[in-house]
């Protein structure tokens, strides 16, 4: 074989580096590649790895053109084919630096990466597109052989295709981003990467779950801590058990004033942790404190410092976690002991009458006898003790906590009339007449009473009438006290409504309780009364 050589190899070149613009076009990729690298620093690994190519395409072209000078044209021209194909991908890497890294980065800092690793594998098919057409292959063949061979692919490659739409469209439409923590089926974590064909997520466990884009599409995807113009923060709940015979407004306030006094580390500070009143089990109560997670890799150790502060909350207020259902409580129960137990109980009773004037004129057998009689009624905080216009024949004794006395007008707005304290008593109106309640009494606080009903009060009436004068008396004097400031009565004036009042009350506690003619008459009222200080 014979190789004829051209007269000058460098001038050969440079006719063919003029006829593919290769000057122009290496000026115009170091001009991009400055401007790309002097604006976006962190693009210089991108910039590096399209100029190599760029570099390399240029020496396919010396070779190329070598290859040539000596004729052989088949490799020239397979040389120069390869050059302009790595070229091409060399600028369209550079290109897409300069549009992503610089151009939109300006405007949306973060643009997901799929769809620049789209854009630059569409500009890839369009070099190959370009080299197919400069070889003499019409468009229309390239098409309708493209759509067999798509067609083809599809079928054969559809779960993968699925997965790649999938981290396509999760990336452009931002539903799960890298950083997020997120839980699909049992796997829960923290997103580390989003590719084409799956999303990795690293769990507490220190595994990296792989997840095809597909089942993220397909199937409900729980976005941990993620709210709108909301910290990253995430609810957590922690249950425990506590006996029936501690009140739940006193566990409820020890535990919270316990999480709300001083920070605790990973717990955000608003919301506020807080207890609630869980459920009502066997023998317990069950309690469950929320609180919100501010970093949701810490959910273990902050449930554990959570869990302490409730124990030792709990341990300084005398409160014990509850005994297991299956324990047996044995106690000894004496005649004497119970009796001991029930005379305390009676005595403070007795002592919590003593206070309300109603009874003022009792002897100690019938203040005890009305002691047997009450009942218990504790509310909690915000619960009504008594509703206005309600229908309700009780007396209740005030013997811890306070409430605000309040009425509600046509008008729906609300009035404070008093606040009553420990040792206070209300509703005596509607327990000796049967009248409907005038007011509402709200617990401002765990609030303890003693309620009387008229059924525990009817015994000593009927045996004692003459009480129910001192009553009436009693009922009168409260009335006209609030009366006669609003109506600013003078003395004369106030005996004269005392008077009316005394009778009107007296009348219907006689009629209530049904006394009858044992009751004292109405002119015996006017004769008692004097002595009373009328």
């Amino acid at each position: 074989m014979t190789i004829v050589q051209e007269p000058n190899f460098w001038l050969h070149f440079a006719q063919s580096a003029k006829q593919d613009q290769v000057l122009l076009i290496t000026a115009a990729f170091a001009v991009l590649a400055v401007i790309v690298t002097l604006a976006r620093p962190r693009e210089r690994g991108e910039v590096r790895t399209a100029g190599g190519l760029f570099a390399l395409s240029l020496v396919l072209l010396l070779v190329s053109s070598l290859f040539q000078w000596f004729t052989m044209s088949s490799t020239a021209s397979a040389l120069h084919v390869a050059a302009l194909l790595v070229g091409g991908i060399g600028i369209i890497n550079l290109l897409a630096a300069l549009l992503f890294g610089v151009g939109l980065d300006s405007f949306r800092p973060h643009t997901p990466r799929i769809l620049r690793d789209l854009c630059v594998a569409l500009g890839y098919v369009g070099v190959v597109f370009w080299l197919l057409s400069r070889a003499g292959v019409t468009l229309s063949s390239i098409v309708t052989t493209s759509a067999v061979i798509t067609a083809v692919v599809a079928f054969a490659l559809q779960d993968t295709l699925g997965n790649i739409m999938g981290g396509l469209a999760l990336q452009l439409e931002g539903t799960i981003r890298v950083g997020d923590w997120i839980r699909v089926d049992q796997a829960e974590g923290k997103v580390k990467e989003l590719r084409w064909r799956h999303t990795a997520i690293e769990t507490r466990n220190w595994d990296t779950v792989v997840i095809p884009n597909s089942v993220l599409m397909k199937g409900p995807v729980t976005v941990l801590g993620r709210r709108s113009d909301q910290a990253v923060q995430h609810r957590q709940w922690v249950f425990f058990n506590v006996d029936f015979r501690v009140l739940p407004t006193e566990v409820i306030s020890t535990v919270n004033d316990a999480l709300q006094s001083v920070e605790i580390e990973c717990v955000a500070t608003e919301p506020k942790a807080h207890c609630i009143t869980w459920d009502f089990k066997e023998s317990y109560i069950q309690y469950a404190v929320r609180y919100w997670l501010a970093d949701l890799a810490q959910d273990d150790p902050t449930n554990a410092r959570v869990r302490n502060r409730i124990f030792f909350a709990l341990k300084r207020a005398g409160i014990t976690p509850s005994i297991p259902a299956h324990a047996v409580f044995v106690t000894e129960e004496t005649v004497e002991r119970k009796d001991l137990h029930q005379e305390k109980e009676i005595n403070r009773r007795v002592k919590a009458l003593q206070g309300v004037e109603l009874f003022h004129t009792l002897n100690q057998e019938e203040l005890r006898m009305l002691a047997e009689r009450l009942r218990f009624a504790p509310f909690a905080e915000g619960e009504a003790m008594t509703r206005q216009g309600a229908v309700a024949h009780s007396l209740y004794v005030i013997t811890r906590g306070s409430g605000e006395v309040f009425i509600t007008g046509t008008d729906g707005l609300r009035r404070s009339v008093a606040v009553l304290d420990s040792g206070d008593f209300f509703g005596e109106i509607a327990l000796m007449t049967g009248s409907p309640r005038t007011a509402t009494v709200m617990a401002l606080e765990q609030t303890d009473c003693y309620r009387m009903d008229k059924e525990g009060l009817n015994e000593t009436l009927q045996q004692r009438p003459e009480i129910a004068e001192h009553i009436s008396h009693v009922l009168a004097r409260r009335k006209v006290e609030l009366d006669a400031v609003r109506e600013n009565l003078d003395a004369e004036g106030r005996a004269r409504m005392m008077t009316h009042m005394q009778k009107d009350f007296f009348a219907r506690i006689s009629k209530f309780f049904g006394l009858g003619s044992g009751a004292t008459s109405a002119a015996e009222v006017d004769r008692l009364s004097r002595p009373l200080g009328l």
